[in-house]
């Protein structure tokens, strides 16, 4: 009797350590996922992108953000990349992927890497390690990137409108938007600081500038004369211009984000925000005070958490040959 429970207590702990393993490998991602099926993978992509990024740096941004609007519907599976059908519209055709641009540095450095290794990576893991490298290559923040991501089949514009977190948000729309996706409040308030680098259309915050609460005033949480400034930039109608998110350091990834924040001056509604809860604007107050920020360090941790949202690994999704279509 006695060696039938301790029989027993070996197999239920045996079941317990199991159960711990499977959890800390469903997702299926590792470094160096290529290094034998495509060893060079990481640097062709890489050398892909530095041709891009050295003629053109403030290509950064938009690379990075395709990532984050990738990640944010289905998950990091490169959605975000396919292109409508006549059945489907895509997740390019919502309004806030109208703007999305880089497409082309994915496609290029797709094709260089079927020229070598023919249907072994991804379009997934691709938007993932240029994100990386073209912010790294301005000068920010560099992280570790696993790989073994697959790709997804479906892509629809209604999942985009819905999953983005929109630029008009306030924090307990951020706080949740970011908690269904698995990433926790400093998560929010680390990667908002993305748009340190970068430029927006004058329709993501003209709300803030006219007739904001119908009385014809600005949003009262923008500083007044920032306020005035956007308005020598952005007409009333004018959606189309394109204003720098980071004035006078939209080009280079540093912590001066959180010192305009600070000020009252970030761009939109959802930067706003970032001082209406205690956590994110103690990190506000930090990173725009402090002589040495934690923001970079921060901000590649993050990264790397954001990166394995919904992945796809192992059987699922498949390896596209060309990542504006699913395979026939």
């Amino acid at each position: 009797m006695a060696s039938l429970k301790l029989s027993l207590l070996v197999f239920h702990q045996l079941l317990l350590v199991l159960c711990v393993f499977e959890r800390a490998t469903a997702q299926g991602l590792k470094l160096g996922f290529y290094q034998r099926s495509c060893p060079s993978a990481e640097t062709v992509i890489k050398r892909t992108t530095s041709q891009y990024i050295s003629r053109v740096p403030t290509l950064a941004a938009p690379l990075l953000r395709l990532h984050f609007h990738d990640c944010f519907v289905r998950g990091c599976d490169g959605s975000v990349l396919l292109n409508s059908t006549s059945k489907n519209q895509a997740e390019k055709a919502a309004i806030p992927n109208l703007s999305l641009t880089g497409f082309d540095v994915i496609d290029v450095a797709k094709s260089a890497v079927e020229k070598i290794c023919p249907g072994v990576v991804s379009c997934a893991d691709i938007l993932s390690l240029v994100a990386r490298d073209a912010v790294s290559m301005i000068y920010g923040p560099s992280w570790d990137v696993p790989t073994g991501r697959r790709d997804g089949k479906v892509s629809t514009s209604l999942e985009a409108l819905t999953n983005l977190p929109p630029p008009f948000a306030n924090i307990t729309i951020l706080k949740s938007m970011f908690a269904t996706k698995g990433l926790n409040v400093k998560d929010l308030v680390v990667l908002s600081g993305g748009h340190t680098i970068g430029r927006s259309a004058c329709a993501a915050f003209n709300n803030r500038l006219y007739n904001f609460t119908g009385k014809g005033d600005a949003d009262p949480s923008l500083d007044p004369n920032y306020a005035a400034t956007l308005r020598k930039k952005c007409g009333p109608t004018d959606f189309t211009t394109r204003v720098e998110m980071d004035p006078g350091s939209f080009k280079s990834f540093d912590n001066d984000y959180y010192t305009i924040v600070a000020k009252r001056r970030g761009l939109f509604q959802s930067d706003a925000a970032l001082l209406d809860d205690p956590n994110t604007k103690s990190y506000v107050k930090e990173q725009a005070t402090s002589q040495k920020p934690s923001f970079a360090k921060d901000f590649a941790v993050s990264m790397v958490k954001m990166g394995k949202i919904g992945v796809l690994t192992g059987n699922s999704g498949e390896i596209r040959k060309h990542c504006a279509f699913v395979n026939h």
